[in-house]
């Protein structure tokens, strides 16, 4: 019988990771996707807790394209993958 390690993600306890660092890369995005959902409640009341979090999640996958966004290259913004698009 062989021994196999396992991650378990801090914030998604159903996930299970073969690596340690991509394991922490999941829950960092995810501990981004929770700050950036709370702060789209505040700004925008009317969304759900589900539509911001789903707006979160998307955030924070493409966090690279918006900071770049942000940073004056629109053309950044056309990288980003389609809502739908996992892990």
């Amino acid at each position: 019988m062989a021994v196999e390690v396992v991650y378990r993600s801090s914030w998604d306890p159903e996930r299970l990771f073969m690596d340690k660092a991509e394991a922490d890369r999941h829950d960092k995005m995810l501990e981004l996707a929770d700050a950036l959902a709370s702060a789209l409640q505040r700004a925008v009341p009317s969304l759900s807790e589900q539509q911001a979090e789903e707006a979160g999640i998307f955030m924070a996958r493409h966090r690279d394209q918006f900071a770049k966004a942000f940073k004056q290259n629109l053309e950044a913004l056309a990288e980003v993958g389609e809502p739908a698009e996992t892990d």
